[in-house]
């Protein structure tokens, strides 16, 4: 079965930094991203990645990076400079499609996701 876990998330003061893990199992993926969800609002697309390269939502560009080890099946967010209105759990995806070569910001295109974890930055 398909499994996404993620890990590295805490509480860190304003600019600070932090590297977020998505460990998968089951199957490899072309395409993943990460997602992010406060309480009350929508879930907003962070950034995604394909085979090499990726990019970020312009919330966060210039001070996340989005990157993967394929050989350990594993995606992973380095947050730089962090602010507390980045606070929120922030969710792995996966986007099943073996086809799909342009990576989304939609969340309706990833079809696999983890549990989440979460991210506080205090001011």
């Amino acid at each position: 079965q398909v499994q996404l876990v993620e890990s590295g998330g805490g509480l860190v003061q304003a600019g600070g930094s932090l590297r977020l893990s998505c460990a998968a199992s089951g199957r490899t993926f072309n395409i993943m991203g990460w997602f992010r969800q406060a309480p009350g609002k929508e879930r907003e697309f962070v950034a995604t990645i394909r085979w090499s390269g990726g990019f970020a939502a312009d919330s966060v560009k210039g001070r996340f990076t989005i990157s993967r080890d394929n050989a350990k099946n594993t995606v992973y967010l380095q947050m730089n400079s962090l602010k507390p209105e980045d606070t929120a759990v922030y969710y792995c995806a996966a986007d099943s499609s073996s086809v799909r070569t342009i990576p989304s910001r939609t969340a309706r295109a990833y079809d696999y996701w983890g549990q989440g974890t979460q991210v506080t930055v205090s001011s």
